[in-house]
């Protein structure tokens, strides 16, 4: 049976392999046809822009339910764009690295993500999602599984998390999973408050601090004004910006960081 195959105009300022891979998400691979293949939610999809369209391997109805929400189809990313360029270094980077969106995923995924990415390259913080998942999540499909819950990993010990490799993580993974299972950490809270709350929420849990609870907020709660700062990000901030973000930035501060966060990545200059 042939799969049904969705395709929709892209909006404008959208390139969705830069997206999918400038570190914001961890478990998207391009088949041998060029489809960006990932798991979201119970659910494998297959993506493909070409022509000013995007195809996606479901339903107008699965898409606009689930897609169009994680890939921030709706948001006006010209308008922002435009405001960013009054700040020089900002016009470089959305120049350089037109079309990246703010991924918005599952929130318990973004957080184990993010604890799993702590003083990690990105291959290796793959490798150690993909193996979370195969060991305790559900095949979906031959070669893709589901992201296990925290209520999943909540009854596990940090010697059960070994076949993942992960270090001294597993034992944040493990605290994570019960605080969250077992609503000390309140994910509905967070998502209906603003974001000061979700920075005192997220850092109850042993090994989040800032970075991680920013990350969180932006990818896994949509706050586009939390500022994630890693070791890319505290350069710029000292190298451009010592008397403060420029104002263009503000209340979409997670927006211009992920630009200016993969510039710098890919060893740019701005000076």
């Amino acid at each position: 049976m042939k799969e049904e195959m969705f395709e929709i105009n892209t909006p404008e300022i959208f390139n969705l392999e830069l997206m999918l891979d400038c570190g914001q998400a961890f478990r998207w691979k391009k088949d041998e046809n060029g489809y960006m293949c990932g798991v979201v939610g119970n659910r494998v999809y297959k993506l493909l822009q070409k022509d000013g369209k995007l195809i996606c391997n479901c339903t107008a109805e699965v898409f606009n339910s689930t897609m169009r929400k994680y890939l921030d189809f709706d948001r006006d990313y010209k308008s922002l764009v435009q405001e960013f360029a009054k700040d020089e270094y900002l016009k470089k980077a959305t120049e350089e690295f037109s079309g990246i969106r703010i991924l918005r995923q599952e929130p318990w995924e973004t957080l184990c993500s993010f604890i799993i990415s702590q003083n990690n390259n990105i291959p290796r913080i793959k490798g150690i999602v993909e193996r979370l998942c195969e060991n305790f999540g559900e095949e979906i499909e031959k070669g893709y599984y589901s992201f296990p819950s925290a209520e999943q990993l909540s009854s596990l010990t940090v010697e059960d998390l070994a076949p993942l490799r992960s270090g001294f993580r597993a034992k944040y993974i493990i605290d994570a999973s019960k605080k969250v299972a077992n609503g000390e950490v309140d994910f509905e809270k967070i998502d209906k408050s603003p974001v000061e709350f979700g920075r005192e929420e997220l850092v109850k849990i042993k090994g989040v601090g800032k970075k991680v609870a920013e990350c969180t907020l932006l990818y896994g709660f949509g706050k586009v004004e939390a500022f994630p700062e890693d070791v890319w990000v505290k350069r710029i901030v000292a190298e451009m910006y010592p008397d403060g973000l420029p104002e263009c930035m503000k209340g979409y501060d997670g927006i211009a960081q992920q630009y200016l966060f993969h510039w710098r990545r890919n060893g740019k200059e701005f000076l």
